[in-house]
């Protein structure tokens, strides 16, 4: 069952739970599902709105697993520790950055998603059902654009599925296979943030025993050294930069 129908299904039934409380009232809305000419089905501007509404409930989740956040969130805490600062940046202005660097990386991908799907909608050009349809379409060809061809293919295995292309991969099968994708390659990117900063916790860690100093942290004296090393090099930029470019910006 799709998942589209799920949601129009969950509506349904929320809509017929407080259909006597409307009826009682004197206001109960048009619950319909009108059949086209086409065979297709159509549901009412109620259904419509129950099935939204559902729908935003999942929109944390799916904002985290099918857009550039889980990537940048990933790199930005591993910088975090690569620096050895545990509070700073605070968890709140790493969500922030993420966030809006999300919008930024997304915005082509939700510009097509207004121009194929809302905008036509709203319009009244095309119905709810195919409205989400088109609306999957620019989403799907991102999340396949980064996703590598053997995490893809092990969740083909997993489902049991026959596809021709990667195209034709169901958004249900895509999505871990994009996760997966994602994960690997942020720490990847994690991994050669990492290198430099450790190896002035060894240089600092070895000068210290050298001196006899074994009481001293190495930690707390590498500290400034690799706060100066980040600025010098314009770090923030480096990294920001470097995190929208692997999106292919």
């Amino acid at each position: 069952m799709k998942p589209s129908r799920i949601v129009l299904y969950i509506g349904l039934l929320a809509a017929l739970i407080f259909s006597p409380a409307w009826a009682a009232n004197g206001m109960l809305p048009a619950v319909t599902v009108t059949t086209n000419a086409d065979g297709g089905q159509e549901y009412s501007l109620t259904l419509q709105v129950l099935a939204l509404m559902t729908a935003l409930s999942f929109l944390p989740a799916m904002v985290i697993m099918m857009t550039s956040f889980t990537r940048i969130v990933i790199v930005m805490s591993i910088l975090r520790q690569a620096l050895g600062l545990q509070q700073t940046p605070s968890n709140q202005v790493i969500i922030g950055i993420t966030l809006f660097m999300t919008f930024f990386i997304m915005a082509p991908v939700f510009d097509r998603i207004n121009q194929q799907a809302i905008t036509p909608y709203l319009e009244e050009q095309m119905t709810f059902p195919q409205a989400i349809e088109a609306g999957k379409k620019p989403l799907m060809a991102f999340m396949l654009a980064q996703t590598r061809v053997t995490d893809l293919q092990t969740f083909v295995e997993m489902a049991d599925i026959q596809v021709a292309t990667p195209e034709e991969v169901p958004i249900q099968v895509l999505i871990p296979a994009f996760v997966t994708s994602e994960l690997k390659t942020a720490f990847q990117i994690g991994f050669m943030i990492f290198v430099p900063f450790l190896i002035i916790d060894l240089v600092v860690a070895s000068i210290l025993m050298a001196m006899g100093m074994m009481m001293l942290s190495p930690m707390i004296v590498s500290l400034p050294f690799k706060l100066m090393l980040f600025v010098l090099v314009d770090g923030w930029n480096l990294v920001i930069g470097s995190l929208a470019s692997s999106f292919g910006l």
